[in-house]
């Protein structure tokens, strides 16, 4: 029987394989991009790449907080469930564990709903993270409004009982 640890290797394995034999079998033309000199066949042409400059919206460094946020907690709950599944753990750290994934749980659903609330009140987008006692809002948003910062304060503050340190910070 294959456990899981030899599955998901099995299956890395041979994606890397597949990609490594896709690549090799590919024509080179494929793999230039943005060669203004490959397009004309003169003989005596040099090989100028042009400068691209990438432009990166606000969308874009929401989503990569989110993507970060996803896989560093993603990493954090593959390590719980690993200490879940030990046999040698006693069934109140066991539980201790569990608590620690549901917790994770929680806090991603309260940063969606938060985010949603912001979205709803203020038609603005956000990445909220929490963490132990403190919120962290981002809002994309070119302007800075310190009246604006201070009532999304208020607004992600009714969402918790206890004290939260809420941050606000703009990123344009």
């Amino acid at each position: 029987m294959v456990n899981k640890q030899g599955l998901w290797f099995l299956t890395l394995i041979s994606l890397a394989l597949v990609l490594s034999v896709y690549y090799i079998t590919m024509p080179n033309e494929l793999l230039l991009t943005n060669n203004s000199n490959f397009a004309s066949n003169d003989k005596d042409s040099t090989n100028e790449v042009s400068n691209n400059n990438v432009d990166i919206t606000e969308s874009d460094v929401i989503t990569s907080m989110r993507v970060e946020l996803e896989e560093e907690r993603q990493l954090l709950q593959t390590e719980l469930q690993e200490k879940l599944n030990d046999k040698n753990l006693s069934v109140d750290e066991k539980n201790k564990v569990y608590e620690d994934i549901q917790n994770i749980s929680k806090l991603s659903t309260m940063e969606e709903t938060i985010e949603k609330k912001i979205k709803d009140e203020f038609s603005l987008n956000s990445f909220v993270k929490i963490s132990d006692d403190i919120v962290d809002v981002v809002i994309n948003s070119k302007t800075h409004d310190s009246s604006l910062a201070v009532n999304i304060m208020k607004c992600v503050g009714e969402e918790f009982e206890d004290k939260m340190y809420i941050s606000v910070s703009f990123k344009e």
